[in-house]
């Protein structure tokens, strides 16, 4: 296999980003069963985010322990056995008997979520060329649509028939597994001419130790408020236009959907921007500006809460790959710690951020938690102290 990491790979892209899609597609089933759970069996607001605690935390935890350990010991089919413990967690999601198995199978599910984020990541780097948030928009692109269909696919698979047609999202893994073949041949194929080629040249930026790790508590805080303010929308907002406009389950799902593929969109455009005006500009505006939207959302009626719900999912999604990227050129040395630890930071908060919110909304009103989530994007503001970084190179 021919190997330029100085040209952007856009097969090994695309490739990333289809496995991508049928990862997220897989961890997208889990939110958009929960009207169903919680009809079979009687599921309050906090067992419900008690479910997304469950996958978030296992997808969390794990996530910067494995970019660790894939630093110093590269593993490049381990992408294939993370999609093994997703497929697994599918099967136990469509005959699981009880509210104690659905949460093993979305604990599974984040397990191979976790095994296969800091890989990914570290593919869409190496594959970049150069057009690194670029190359992460096509990743993240591919993990955003493949969210966003899930509610439709559920609706049109999972609600008419039952719990036991999920184990239909078993032939996404399948597919999955053979294209992450073809990602870890050419993984191997970079390791081997890093090591034929002794090519580690890396260039960190020329901060000092403090600012590096302000830097990155920042964009932590970053990541919090983006990702607590996305729960709200993923684990409840099916919930709330059901209660809100008596809208029916399939309905529901649409909206839902709508602000899932707007997200995709704006990650791309967040890429394509980031490469254009650079990461910080991105990072600030992304979601900062979601905040006029944001405090409106809870005022509106349906109508127009489908067109906030498309500017907001364009909007802050916009700012991921450029997170991810400026966390990545901030500590080049140590690509699959970073990827794993924000990814599994997010991952934590959307967790802690559905259990959390579920339990404000059984206290008060599934209503009220947009009232409050609101102010989160006002958050975006801190982006403001990031410094201004020069292109990072790094081969590894």
């Amino acid at each position: 296999m021919n190997i330029d990491l100085k040209r952007t790979a856009y097969p090994v892209l695309v490739a990333v980003s289809l496995a991508h899609a049928f990862n997220d597609l897989i961890q997208g089933v889990i939110p958009a069963i929960y009207p169903q759970l919680e009809q079979k069996f009687s599921l309050s607001m906090v067992q419900i985010g008690i479910i997304t605690l469950c996958f978030q935390l296992s997808a969390s935890i794990f996530q910067p322990l494995v970019g660790i350990y894939t630093d110093k010991h590269p593993k490049p089919f381990s992408q294939v056995v993370g999609m093994f413990f997703s497929s697994m967690g599918i099967v136990t999601l469509a005959f699981a008997p009880s509210y104690l198995w659905i949460l093993t199978g979305a604990t599974l599910v984040g397990v191979g979520s976790s095994v296969f984020h800091p890989e990914s990541a570290r593919i869409a780097f190496l594959a970049s060329g150069g057009k690194r948030s670029t190359a992460q928009s096509i990743f993240q692109i591919g993990g955003n649509t493949g969210v966003a269909i899930s509610p439709l696919l559920v609706a049109l698979i999972v609600v008419p028939n039952g719990q036991r047609h999920i184990i239909w999202f078993l032939s996404f893994a399948l597919v999955a597994m053979a294209i992450l073949v073809y990602i870890a041949i050419w993984r191997k194929a970079v390791i081997r001419v890093s090591l034929n080629t002794k090519q580690k040249t890396v260039q960190p930026p020329d901060l000092s130790p403090r600012k590096i790790r302000m830097s990155v508590a920042i964009l932590l805080i970053l990541i919090f408020s983006k990702y607590f303010y996305t729960a709200s929308i993923t684990s409840y907002f099916q919930f709330y236009t059901l209660d809100k406009f008596h809208f029916t389950e399939v309905k529901a799902q649409v909206y839902l959907f709508y602000y899932l593929i707007a997200a995709a969109m704006g990650t791309l455009l967040g890429g394509y921007f980031g490469d254009r005006f650079g990461r910080k500009p991105v990072i600030w505006f992304s979601i900062l500006g979601a905040a006029p939207f944001t405090l409106a959302l809870p005022y509106l009626n349906a109508t127009f809460t489908a067109i906030f719900i498309v500017i907001i999912g364009l909007t802050i999604s916009s700012a991921f790959p450029a997170i991810i990227v400026y966390a990545q050129e901030l500590l080049p040395r140590k690509l699959g710690m970073v990827s794993g630890l924000f990814y599994g930071f997010a991952f934590g908060m959307g967790g802690l951020g559905s259990a959390v919110l579920g339990f404000v909304a059984d206290l008060t009103s599934v209503n009220f938690v947009y009232h409050i989530t609101a102010f989160l994007p006002l958050l975006g503001a801190i982006a403001y102290f990031l410094p201004n970084l020069k292109s990072v190179q790094a081969v590894r």
